[in-house]
């Protein structure tokens, strides 16, 4: 029975992808997105296995899985924009398709279950940061978050005057926007990461995506919680997290908790199990 329960998180992960492909399938009669969920909901269930298995590299594999399916595949060949200018774009031309399903799945309802387990598991811009030297932030978070606020308004404030311009082959333009957003969005986040000495201070400053995500993440199901009575206050966990939260106070208020990846860290440097 343990050893069931053990695998309870992967299995569920699982069935809430096959759920949603199953009945956006059914319902937009197209077979891709029965593909395109089974197989993220795979690739996720897949990796929480793996981190049970006590795999060194098992989140990174689902980066890769699905960071690149999402890159290569689905933006670079099949010409989708799944970054947030394609968000707005089919969310004016009130087409409930590609980038608005995504976005709600992933990054507006889903995280009322996962957080920013999209941060942590298929983001394909920290794919590539995670990679990068400075794993473990190498000084205090600093007060800049502000300026995601500006990067969202500048998506928005792009796509809208494409359209109040009548400007011709959008669709054009947003693969193009998608090819040049992904270049500068890489450039500047391992800029940043070298010059803050820190691989997620893109996803800390910069990242619009954010906007969405931390509301929600607030009130999470999926969350990283401390066993008091196995606590002894050592604090590795606080010094391992790239995101600076403070995983020891179980209270939704806690310290940078809306920014937690799910990336469990924290949970592998526990010396007593306490997380």
């Amino acid at each position: 029975m343990r050893k069931i329960k053990k695998y309870l998180h992967p299995l569920i992960i699982l069935l809430v992808f096959e759920a949603v492909a199953v009945t956006l399938w059914m319902t937009k009669d197209n077979l891709f997105y029965l593909f395109n969920f089974s197989y993220i909901g795979l690739s996720i269930a897949f990796g929480i296995f793996l981190f049970i298995k006590k795999y060194k590299y098992a989140r990174r594999i689902v980066q890769l899985l699905v960071g690149l399916y999402m890159l290569v595949f689905l933006g670079l060949i099949s010409n989708e924009n799944m970054q947030i200018e394609g968000f707005w774009y089919y969310l004016f031309t009130g087409v409930f398709e590609a980038a608005t399903i995504h976005y709600a799945v992933a990054k507006i309802f889903g995280p009322l279950l996962f957080g920013r387990g999209w941060c942590g598991y298929a983001c394909w811009t920290a794919m590539v940061l995670d990679f990068l030297p400075y794993k473990v932030p190498a000084a205090p978070r600093k007060n800049l978050g502000w300026i995601r606020y500006i990067t969202f308004a500048a998506s928005l404030v792009f796509v809208s005057a494409l359209f109040l311009a009548q400007v011709g082959q959008i669709e054009r333009i947003m693969f193009w926007a998608f090819v040049a957003g992904n270049i500068a969005y890489y450039a500047v986040g391992i800029m940043l990461a070298f010059m803050l000495k820190d691989n997620r201070a893109f996803c800390k400053y910069i990242c619009p995506i954010t906007v969405f995500l931390k509301p929600m993440s607030y009130y999470s199901l999926l969350r990283v919680k401390c066993k008091k009575d196995k606590c002894v206050n050592c604090g590795k966990c606080k010094r391992v997290c790239p995101m600076d939260v403070d995983v020891t106070d179980n209270s939704r208020k806690r310290k940078n908790g809306t920014e937690c990846i799910l990336c469990m860290e924290c949970v592998k440097s526990c010396p007593n199990g306490a997380l």
